[in-house]
């Protein structure tokens, strides 16, 4: 017989994947309006924060009354830890977003358009380890998850590449200082929505094989 805590758990996981959809659109949105120069769309992306917040408070009521309520064990605990923090993270991400969406009003009203550097490339191994990290909730893969975890390294290194060559720029004067302001700070939010992805990933590898992997945990045994 299914209990009425299953349905609750259910529940919970159907918000917490509207939730991610919100923020996974959020964040494709945000990089469309700095590549297409869109700023309808960027304006789009600050307003839609909002409805992410709000949703982050209902998901977050949820839980506390779950945990006061039917005071889980074990797996069903597990499982709610799990979604408390992935719900934070999401949010967060569409925070992140929201940065991307001011910075890209900034360039898009610059005279002429700069170089995006990496950016493209990095928003797009962005959006997929998101979109892997999400898709290994789901399905519960942990080593979807773990594969997502190993990515992380490389969306750092193309950060700190386009970082160098913003400086580079502006020390040659062919980049004005404020634009190569806004350049680095697109650069670093995709960094932590990438770190953000893996804390994601993180928490499935909780989920399905009770394992910490948070600060390479698992490599210091």
């Amino acid at each position: 017989m299914e209990r009425h805590f299953d349905r609750e758990l259910e529940s919970l996981k159907t918000m917490l994947m509207k939730m991610a959809s919100m923020a996974e659109d959020n964040f494709h949105n945000a990089i469309r309006s700095l590549v297409e120069r869109n700023v309808e769309l960027a304006q789009q992306v600050i307003r839609t924060d909002g409805r992410v917040d709000a949703l982050e408070l209902e998901i977050d009521n949820a839980i506390v009354d779950m945990l006061a309520l039917q005071k889980p064990v074990a797996s069903d605990l597990r499982l709610i830890i799990a979604a408390q923090k992935i719900n934070n993270d999401l949010e967060r991400i569409s925070d992140h977003a929201v940065n991307i969406a001011q910075s890209a009003q900034t360039l898009t009203a610059s005279a002429a358009l700069p170089s995006l550097l990496q950016i493209p490339q990095m928003a797009e191994m962005t959006r997929s380890m998101l979109r892997d990290a999400l898709d290994a909730f789901l399905h519960l893969e942990p080593d979807k998850a773990r594969a997502v975890c190993k990515q992380d390294d490389q969306v750092d290194d193309i950060n700190r590449s386009n970082a160098r060559e913003v400086i580079g720029f502006i020390g040659a004067k062919t980049l004005p200082v404020e634009e190569g302001v806004d350049l680095i700070r697109v650069s670093r939010n995709l960094e932590r929505v990438a770190d953000l992805a893996t804390n994601i990933a993180e928490e499935v590898v909780f989920l399905t094989q009770a394992r910490v992997m948070k600060h390479h945990a698992e490599e210091k045994k």
